[in-house]
């Protein structure tokens, strides 16, 4: 690109939204920096989370994990173990009483697909909601679009690529359904 070229593109509504979005990014990166230090102490963290906007219920939350936004809620008594994602271009909803295993990955975006020049196409956000009482295994990755429902377990490792429907067990890649904890609550009584 030539210097007349990068001249005429340059402008000042351009530019300021470049800087807009470059503040933003370091904003961004300074909350998770000091959010996310092994030197801050659970409740510093906490009152961070909430200064930032997080809607956090609960004071359990592990170092080392990333945000990227402002549209979580996190319930009372959850526990969220260390370097989970919380990929924030759609809202997270996170019920009350669950466990998150370590690097547990709760993505809200993908893109929407394009032509064959470039495949990946416009970001597209959808939510992701986990209900009560739900356990979700170290490593596993529930993808935009999905609610588990509550009292479900998910294995680790596993990918959650659609909804989970209450009181299951969920493995695997793609994640499906390999146990009723209903069914299991029936035969203890018999």
């Amino acid at each position: 690109m030539g210097a007349a070229t990068l001249r005429s593109r340059i402008t000042v509504p351009w530019l300021m939204a470049r800087l807009r979005a470059a503040a933003a990014r370091a904003d961004l990166l300074l909350f998770n920096w000091l959010q996310g230090s092994k030197l801050m102490p659970a409740g510093g963290r906490f009152v961070l989370l909430r200064l930032w906007g997080v809607r956090a219920a609960t004071h359990r939350i592990s170092d080392g994990c990333w945000f990227g936004g402002r549209d979580v809620e996190i319930g009372a008594g959850t526990f969220v173990n260390f370097g989970c994602v919380f990929d924030n271009l759609g809202p997270v909803r996170i019920g009350a009483r669950c466990d998150l295993g370590m690097r547990v990955m709760l993505v809200t975006s993908s893109h929407l697909i394009a032509g064959a020049e470039r495949r990946a196409g416009a970001l597209d956000g959808k939510p992701v909601t986990i209900g009560d009482g739900v356990w979700i295994g170290a490593g596993a990755m529930i993808l935009p679009g999905v609610t588990v429902g509550s009292g479900c377990l998910v294995a680790a490792g596993a990918v959650v690529t659609r909804d989970c429907e209450p009181n299951g067990v969920y493995a695997g890649n793609p994640a499906r359904r390999v146990r009723d904890f209903e069914l299991d609550r029936e035969r203890e009584l018999e």
